[in-house]
């Protein structure tokens, strides 16, 4: 048979999820191939590239859009269940695809009015290339949910050595040997890292990281303790960053701060993208390459004449 689309895995997954199974996600593939009957020639089936097996991609897929619409959630690293809401859409099964499309649909960046689009759709409108560049931001928007997943899964010790590598990994501190200090945990005084600037560590970035669930939003009383705090440091620079996002009123406060004291506020969305962009425990896991004609190359050879 023909292997199925990733928006055809869906209502299998939530079937084989619907007992209460803990399931972790590698273990997906053989009894969605055995749902759909697949060969073993089907099953092992690459992509043009040659790179990945075009089934197991698309059961990742799956599971990627059910976790972002929270059908699915991960009770650990790489490890799925159903949620509540994932056994109330079972009752409706016609519903699933309709409510993913809808869910996603809402998720909206804070840097762009853009809405997601599912790209299970085919738009006839687009060339090739912006189908290709569409997909490539699905895929970012993914991997940026599960940095933050992963992230929320460690210590917040762990949180606050992460965000001062990160700082470090973007040039932070330049390259001075241990530019990167994580403060004592039990008494740190509002500051949970320090990067040095320069040699004598005369120029000093503070940074406050807050590891929040994604809807619990850090309000301006946390910045204005994160505030005093550089004061007594006697520093005026300071990165507040947290995976969640923070209040109108605490944007505003920092917007309003006296020309003194300037604090870079980084939420959730902007510390996934940094941590992906700068290739803070990621890795390549795919190259993709697209040629155009050298007109250099080409336009050195002689035309042929055209006979009247």
């Amino acid at each position: 048979m023909t292997i199925p689309k990733h928006n055809e895995i869906r209502l299998p997954i939530l079937n084989l999820l619907k007992n209460g199974a803990q399931i972790q996600i590698r273990d997906f593939v053989g009894p969605m191939a055995n749902c759909f009957n697949l060969t073993e020639e089907e099953k092992s089936k690459k992509y043009a590239s040659g790179q990945k097996d075009k089934f197991a991609n698309r059961v990742f897929w799956a599971l990627s859009y059910l976790n972002m619409s929270s059908l699915i959630q991960k009770p650990k690293r790489g490890v799925y269940e159903i949620s509540e809401k994932g056994l109330e859409l079972l009752k409706t099964p016609d519903r699933i695809d309709t409510y993913i499309k809808k869910k996603l649909t809402k998720r909206k960046t804070k840097q762009s009015d853009k809405k997601l689009e599912d790209i299970s759709e085919k738009n006839s409108e687009l060339t090739p290339r912006e189908v290709l560049s569409n997909a490539y931001e699905e895929i970012q928007q993914s991997i940026f949910s599960e940095i933050l997943d992963t992230i929320l899964l460690k210590s917040p010790k762990e949180f606050e050595g992460l965000v001062v590598q990160l700082l470090q990994k973007m040039g932070y501190g330049g390259k001075l040997k241990n530019s990167g200090i994580v403060t004592q945990y039990s008494n740190d005084k509002g500051i949970d890292g320090i990067i040095k600037e320069d040699v004598l560590g005369l120029g000093r970035i503070h940074i406050q990281a807050k590891r929040y669930k994604q809807n619990s939003n850090v309000p301006r009383e946390d910045i204005q303790k994160f505030v005093g705090a550089l004061a007594v440091a006697q520093s005026n620079k300071g990165v507040f960053i947290t995976t969640s996002n923070f209040t109108k009123g605490a944007n505003e406060y920092v917007k309003n701060l006296n020309a003194t004291t300037t604090i870079v506020l980084i939420n959730g969305e902007k510390l996934a993208k940094f941590i992906y962009d700068f290739g803070l425990g990621m890795q390549v896991e795919e190259t993709i390459e697209i040629k155009k004609l050298d007109s250099d190359f080409w336009d050195n050879m002689e035309d042929e004449k055209v006979r009247s």
